[in-house]
C-alpha cells in the first residue's frame, strides 16, 4: 500500500495537480486543473522564480489560514505576511532552501471585533503552522517527490 493511500479521507477529490509547458529556456507556464495559467522561471526580471514560487505557497498557504480565523472576528486594518530564505548548497552538492522565515504582521481596528481577532491571532498562526497549511507540512515533514519519464518503464536506477 502507497503512503498516500493510508492517508485518512485520500481519495480523488483530494489530488492537486499542475501541468508545465516550455515557453523558451528558463521560462515557464504553469496551467492548474482549473485553467489559471502563470508564467515563472528563471528569467529574473519578469516572473517568480520555482524557489520564489515555493515561498510564495509557504506564506500564501499559511497567510490564507490565518486569514479565514481572524476575519471571521474581524476584518484586518492591515495583513501582511513576508517570507524568505536562503538557497543554498550543502557539501554533497544539493541544492535546498534553508532558515525559511515566516512572519506575520497583522493589525485589527480598535473595539470588541478588533480585540476578539487579535485574541486568536497567535493560535491562527500556530494551528497553521502545526496542523492546518498542507504546503508548511509537506516542506517539514521532506514529502518524497516520485520522479518519472514518460515512455520509460523504470526510471530508478536499479
Amino acid at each position: 500500500m502507497e503512503v498516500c493511500d493510508r492517508v485518512l479521507g485520500m481519495n480523488e477529490d483530494n489530488v492537486r495537480s499542475v501541468e508545465i509547458t516550455r515557453i523558451r529556456k528558463g521560462l515557464y507556464e504553469a496551467t492548474n486543473s482549473h485553467g489559471v495559467k502563470m508564467v515563472f522561471g528563471n528569467d529574473n526580471t519578469q516572473s517568480f522564480s520555482a524557489v520564489e514560487l515555493l515561498l510564495t505557497a509557504i506564506a500564501g498557504c499559511s497567510g490564507t489560514d490565518v486569514d479565514f480565523i481572524t476575519s471571521k472576528r474581524a476584518e484586518p486594518a492591515d495583513f501582511h505576511v513576508s517570507i524568505s530564505g536562503d538557497k543554498v548548497r550543502d557539501d554533497a552538492g544539493k541544492n535546498h532552501v534553508a532558515n525559511i522565515r515566516l512572519t506575520f504582521d497583522i493589525s485589527f481596528p480598535e473595539g470588541e471585533e478588533g480585540d476578539a481577532a487579535r485574541g486568536v491571532l497567535e493560535r491562527a498562526v500556530h494551528q497553521s503552522h502545526d496542523r492546518l497549511c498542507s504546503v508548511s507540512q509537506t516542506v517539514m515533514r521532506g514529502t518524497p517527490v516520485e520522479v518519472h519519464i514518460s515512455g520509460l518503464e523504470d526510471t530508478s536506477g536499479d
